[in-house]
Order: C-alpha cells, then sequence, then structure tokens
C-alpha cells in the first residue's frame, strides 16, 4: 500500500491467531487438540471442514451448470452475470467465496479477472434470515413458538429419557435438559452436529450420538424453530416473506421481461449520472443479464422457506453446507434458453434462481413495460397472465426435487412431474403465503 490511490491498493497478508486467557489470567496464544496455532476458529465461525465441503458444493455446481447443462460459460472475464450475496455474518461470507472458487476457480477466469463484487447488508435490512433482532413483532412470536415448545416438551416421556442420558454433563446452574434449559436444547443441537461433522478429538461422551437421543433433540428443535412457519400466516410473512417475495418477482421478471423489474434484478434502475433507463446495477460493475445469484444465508433461512412452502414435514434440522435451489424452466417450444434440465425433461429448458440459482433470457426489456413482479396473479390481465404460460418452477433441496402440496392439483405443475409447479401458482403460492 505504497499509493494513496486506493484503486492500487494491494492485499496485506497476516497469519491470524487467536489468544486466550492461560494460567493466573496470563496471556497466551489459543490451540488446538493437537498444539496446532493455526486456523482456530472463534464461535460461529466457518471451520476448514465448512470451507472444504462449501468449496466442493461449488465444484458440483460447476458440474451441473457448466459441464453438463452449458448454461455457464466455461471461462469468465468478469462476474458481471453472477450476483453474489451474503449475510453479515462471517462464516456466510466465506461460504458463498468458497462456493465461487469451486464453480469459478483460477483456471476457469482470465488473466485480467477483477475481483468480484459481494454484498452485505446490515444486521436492520437483512431478509436472508428471519431477522428477529430488527423486527419486534417477529421476536415476540418466536418467543411464543418457543415457550409453547417449551411447555409442551419439558415435561414429557421424551425429555425425561435425554436427562435420563444426558443430565450429569448439565452445569450445576441448569441440571435438567429442558427447551428452555441453559444451554438451551437447540444448542446442544448444534452442539451434536458440529462435533459429528468433525474428527473425534472434538466428540462429547457417547450418549449425545445415541440415535433415540439424536431423534428426540432434533424433533423437538426443529417444532421450536420452525413450527410457526407451518402454523401462522404473519409468522411467515415476516420471518421470511421478504426473501420468498425477491424469488417470486424475480422469476416472474424473468419470465415477463417488463422494463423495469429486468433492472431492479441488479439494483438501482439510473445509471451513474441519475438518468432514468440508464444502466442499471450502479455499485457492482453494471450487471444487466444475470445468470447466477449464490446467496450465503443459514440453516433458519433454509428451513423456513422451506416449511412455509409446505415441503419440509419430516425433514431433520438442515445438515452443514445445506442448499436450496429454485429453478426457474420454460417450454422449449415457447423459450429462447438453450439450457436442458437436470433429469430427462428433455422438453425443458432452465434457469434457476437462488442459493440460490437466477437465471433470465438474454433479450434486452421494454422501458415502457408495466412491472408485474411484485403484484398477485389476481391483479393481471389475461395478457400479463400469458407472459407467465409455459413457464414451471422447481424447488431442490439438498440435490433433491421437492414437492410444493399447493402445486399437487392437475393443472397446476408440469404433466407427468408434480416437482415442476407453473410459475402462475408458484407465485400465487408465495403472495398467499406473505398476505393470506
Amino acid at each position: 500500500m505504497t499509493t494513496k490511490d486506493f484503486s492500487q491498493w494491494d492485499e496485506l497478508k497476516y497469519r491470524r491467531r487467536l489468544e486466550t486467557f492461560g494460567p493466573d489470567d496470563a496471556p497466551i496464544v489459543a490451540s488446538g487438540p493437537k498444539a496446532e496455532y493455526d486456523g482456530i476458529c472463534q464461535p460461529g465461525e466457518l471451520t476448514d471442514k465448512g470451507r472444504s465441503t462449501t468449496l466442493a458444493l461449488g465444484e458440483r455446481l460447476r458440474h451441473l451448470y457448466v459441464d453438463q447443462l452449458h448454461f455457464m460459460p466455461a471461462l469468465i472475464a468478469s462476474a458481471d452475470l453472477i450476483y453474489l450475496r451474503a449475510t453479515p455474518l462471517s462464516r456466510a461470507l466465506e461460504s458463498v467465496q468458497q462456493t465461487f472458487w469451486g464453480l469459478y476457480p483460477p483456471t476457469a477466469r482470465t488473466a485480467s479477472f477483477p475481483p468480484p463484487t459481494i454484498l452485505t447488508r446490515t444486521p436492520a435490512d437483512e431478509t436472508l434470515y428471519p431477522n428477529d433482532g430488527n423486527c419486534r413483532r417477529f421476536a415476540q412470536l418466536s418467543r411464543a413458538f418457543a415457550d409453547r415448545a417449551a411447555q409442551r416438551w419439558n415435561a414429557s416421556p421424551e425429555m425425561a429419557h435425554l436427562n435420563e442420558r444426558l443430565g450429569k454433563w448439565m452445569p450445576a446452574a441448569s441440571p435438567r435438559i429442558a427447551v428452555d434449559s441453559h444451554p438451551r436444547l437447540s444448542g446442544l443441537l448444534d452442539t451434536v452436529n458440529s462435533t459429528l461433522a468433525h474428527g473425534p478429538e472434538t466428540r462429547l461422551p457417547s450418549e449425545f450420538y445415541e440415535p433415540e437421543v439424536r431423534r428426540i433433540i432434533d424433533q423437538v428443535a426443529v417444532e421450536e424453530w420452525f413450527a410457526g412457519y407451518e402454523e401462522s400466516r404473519e409468522y411467515r410473512a415476516l420471518g421470511i416473506g421478504a426473501l420468498v417475495g425477491d424469488v417470486a418477482g424475480r422469476m416472474v421478471a424473468s419470465a415477463a421481461r417488463s422494463g423495469r423489474d429486468g433492472v431492479e434484478e441488479v439494483g438501482d434502475a439510473r445509471g451513474g449520472n441519475g438518468e432514468s433507463g440508464a444502466v442499471g446495477g450502479r455499485g457492482r460493475g453494471g450487471e444487466r443479464e444475470l445468470k447466477l445469484t449464490l446467496a450465503g444465508c443459514h440453516d433458519t433461512t433454509l428451513a423456513g422457506l422451506l416449511t412455509s412452502l409446505g415441503a419440509f414435514e419430516g425433514e431433520p434440522w438442515p445438515p452443514y453446507t445445506s442448499h436450496i435451489a429454485i429453478e426457474l424452466f420454460r417450454k422449449r417450444d415457447a423459450g429462447v434458453s438453450k439450457l436442458a434440465s437436470e433429469s430427462a425433461q428433455k422438453s425443458l429448458e432452465s434457469k434457476g434462481w437462488f442459493s440460490a440459482l437466477f437465471g433470465r433470457a438474454k433479450e434486452v426489456a421494454s422501458k415502457d413495460s408495466e412491472s408485474i413482479a411484485r403484484r398477485p396473479m389476481e391483479e393481471l390481465s389475461e395478457k400479463e397472465r400469458d407472459k407467465l404460460a409455459g413457464y414451471f418452477v422447481r424447488l431442490r433441496y439438498n440435490d433433491r426435487p421437492m414437492t410444493v402440496p399447493g402445486c399437487k392439483a392437475p393443472g397446476k405443475h408440469l404433466e407427468g412431474n408434480e416437482s415442476f409447479c407453473t410459475l402462475a401458482r408458484a407465485s400465487t403460492r408465495i403472495f398467499k403465503m406473505i398476505v393470506g
């Protein structure tokens, strides 16, 4: 950094080590179980195992969307066709970085490839996770469902079994395991899952991994955290509504190719001079034709979204490196994309959003087209609805196609495959999920 011109600044490479208290409160360098000093994580940070699995996720996405489907280019000169976003938590940001690296390793980027832009929001504006820290009403509802779970389960035979097997390891200040104990039951779930994902040096006593113990902990934690999305429209709207509204809006905008919708997909509808209709994407390099979005979010985001759509019944707590893909397809005879679907659906072509994966056609949007992305289907004219004909939406969770119950009726899905929901039905379902 020998210049004051920030555009010429380079990176400062350094080694981070953590310091902690030692004997007599003297400062010492923290170490791992084998006296390792490098790569030690703070609580909540992505571990080396997490970096490895998210890198592998990116590699799988490359195999699917580049090697098999030829949807994404094999070599890129910039990241303008990719929208990267993460929550303010460091593990989410690193997950996006690792996934992008797996999707486009250095050998798949030109020598002049500029640094990609990853967008984050302030916690007050964040929608990639259920934001109980900024929405008092959602926090109130969260506490109410947690209290209900405590009343339902704390005196149950299942909780008695947990205390029989694990109670001897609880702290003296909170000797009994409960939904609202300290640590909370969901905290025990996090600890068990974290230690299972890593080596034997991190393991707890064997009782914590007994199948029945794990089943009970998972069942109660899932109910505590996610039952509200199934039972309460207000809970769905406040917890995940803003995110799924963005998803639905972008899918409809991609299908309808309506003027302002296409610009809003990448941000500011004005150019650098503030004139309406100029190149959008100000602050991100001016992207206009996004083909892929990667969003670093959290387990509560994924389970909240799936539960809200009725696609999480019987599922355990999302394992580490879980991901969702919401993909937009169009019939070959109605579309312009050259992307074939993942399966034997040769009559379809794919464009995806989230994880997310989001695709759109290359046509330039008409400036005077009316925006329909965030309007309920009931308010659209017949001509506007026709723009969505031939489009289908598929939801994949950890590479498994999921079926949305609201799309099972005849005419609401692709004939012969209920996992492909019509875009009109999917948008209606999402809108009603938010506003009732």
